[in-house]
Formats: C-alpha cells, structure tokens, sequence
C-alpha cells in the first residue's frame, strides 16, 4: 500500500507540471471505492492549483473547488502529454493543457473525491481524525508521550492508526522502532519521556530518507513519471527475516500484529 512517502513522492512529480493548467475533460472508468460528487462537466474550463497531501491523501484545488485523491492499496498516479489509450484498471483521467492525470488502481480501493474545499464535506470528513504530519514541529517526543497516555495497545499498532501522526505506515514504522531501540510489542502508555523522544525523531528520520530514496517500491509503486522507489534497498528490518541484523549480527525476527508483519531485532529493540 502506498504510504506517506509514497504519496509525497507522486504528488512532487507532478505538481509543478499541472499547476495553472486547465481542466479540458474528465473522463471516469469503473465506480472506485466513493462517486466522484459532481458531474465531470462541472470542473471543465478550470485552472488547476498547487497540489497538496494530507496523509495519504491529495488534494488538487481546481478553480475555487477541488479533488481529494487517494491510491488505496494498490493505486497510482501517471501524468504526461503521451499515456497512450487507458488500460481496463484506469478509473480516472483529468485532461488538461499541459497533459493527463490518470488514475491506475487495479483493485479500485482507491478514490477522487470532489468537494468545494479541504475544510467541507465530504473532504472534511475524510480528513477528520488524522494526527500530525511527521515534519509539524508539534510532532515532538512531549506531544507523543502525553498522546499515549493510558494506551494498551503495543506501540507499532498506536503507530499505524494514524490519530497521533500520519505516515508511519506498517514499512516505516517498523524501521522507525528500530532506529529507536524500541521492542515492537511494547506497550505504548508505557513509553518513557525519552524513548518517546528518540521514537519521534527516528519516525522523521525514516521518512526523510524514505522520500530522498524515492519511496518504497516491494511490487509496482512508480511515480507520476514512471519512476520507482528504493528505500527498500536500505531496510534494516523491514523484509529482512531469518537475516542477520547489520548492527548486531542477531536474526531479524517476524510477528504478526493486527494481520500485518512486523520486523524487528531482539536484541536492538527492547521492551523495557
């Protein structure tokens, strides 16, 4: 699934080319995992602003409106003067002046949701609920020790629900916990002040170097222009079963929380 560096990546290899441009025609596939709000001819003869991402969200302000997009699981964006004819999995194509944005989401969980504005419904509702992005300076080790407060759930499960920050998705917030020394299973409200603080730092971190990699590409993920990621190629824990850690020489070890796998070093990472 595309996470936060993988949305920031796509939405950087097109932002610029699409901005100002205008909107000539809108054409829909099959129905993605919401209707798009209005009729396609609503938005023709509009100029399309910066856009801009909210989690795994992207928003293009078209005109005094806009579109809030999503790549659910498997989705991508391409953009270019040339895509060739759309395939059977492409469900979106925004015409323009200066090229098409086209939708490619072969399981169509993903979306482009209209709306008059980031703050109205439904956008506003999509968007209610999700924590700090990771490089707000509020995201701070104070901020996240008083956030997991009276929390059970173990720490990488707090991570991925997104209502404290955005972004540590189930790659990154395996390798952030690394980074930080921080066991996996460990309970979250038990967090020392400190570990918060490192845990805060290491998730910046992680990504950072994920969007200077390009993202993570483990299947199909490319960019606006077909380019794909290689963070994985930097993984410390992520993938890496049965594996010799490359700071300590223990196997790297694998449990599953929430149906999702999770990578860690029992020796480097600890619960206490």
């Amino acid at each position: 699934m595309p996470e936060l560096p993988e949305v920031e990546v796509t939405r950087r290899s097109f932002a610029d080319a699409i901005h100002g441009a205008t909107v000539q025609a809108l054409r829909l596939g099959k129905p993605l995992r919401w209707p798009l709000g209005c009729a396609p001819q609503r938005l023709l003869g509009l100029r399309a602003g910066l856009a801009q991402r909210r989690g795994k969200y992207l928003w293009l302000p078209i005109g005094e409106e806009g579109l809030l997009l999503h790549l659910g699981m498997s989705g991508s964006l391409a953009f270019g003067r040339d895509l060739g004819p759309a395939g059977p999995h492409d469900h979106f194509e925004l015409q323009t002046d200066r090229g098409l944005l086209r939708l490619h989401d072969p399981r169509r969980f993903g979306a482009v949701v209209w709306s008059t504005g980031m703050d109205a419904p439904p956008v506003s509702q999509l968007l209610a609920g999700l924590g700090l992005e990771p490089f707000d300076e509020r995201f701070t080790g104070a901020y996240l020790h008083e956030r997991l407060k009276g929390r059970r759930v173990a720490i990488k499960q707090a991570l991925l629900a997104g209502d404290i920050v955005v972004g540590a998705g189930n790659i990154y917030a395996c390798e952030a916990l690394f980074l930080a020394g921080i066991h996996p299973a460990s309970p979250s409200g038990r967090l020392s002040r400190p570990r918060a603080q490192r845990l805060a730092a290491s998730v910046r971190q992680v990504l950072a170097q994920a969007l200077e990699a390009g993202g993570t590409t483990l299947r199909d993920f490319k960019d606006a222009h077909g380019v794909a990621g290689s963070f994985q190629m930097q993984a410390q824990v992520y993938g890496r079963e049965g594996q010799d850690c490359r700071h300590c020489g223990t196997p790297i070890r694998r449990l599953v929380q929430g149906q999702r796998s999770t990578f860690f070093c029992p020796r480097c990472q600890t619960r206490s």
